[in-house]
């Protein structure tokens, strides 16, 4: 499984460690306030709101140098738009690999 990592950050910030510090504290703070709004939209049955906020999200999976993840968040966002959440449990279980990293970081 593909694991999250600093990469494009370290990339973009350089050797400014502050921003770098700033970029993940807002990570920090953004990440856990819409994986909640996605569980409520999810178990809502709300795909379509929920297909926005995976379209959020799927930035940071981005970021966080997750490539195949971010191939399946395009996926499951345009699946939700069409009302088919099949692709929940994956995005679910990405969704609790970025949680444990970023609380390691």
């Amino acid at each position: 499984m593909e694991q999250p990592n600093l990469t494009y950050i370290e990339n973009l910030a350089g050797k400014d460690e502050a921003f770098k510090n700033k970029f993940i504290a807002i990570l920090k703070d953004e990440f856990p306030i819409e994986k909640a709004e996605y569980y409520q939209s999810l178990n809502a049955s709300k795909t379509k709101e929920t297909a926005l906020i995976v379209h959020k999200l799927k930035h940071k999976l981005n970021i966080l140098g997750l490539e195949k993840a971010y191939g399946l968040s395009v996926i499951y966002e345009e699946e939700l738009k069409k009302g088919n959440s099949s692709l929940a449990s994956e995005f679910t279980s990405i969704l609790d690999t970025i949680e444990s990293y970023l609380n390691t970081i």
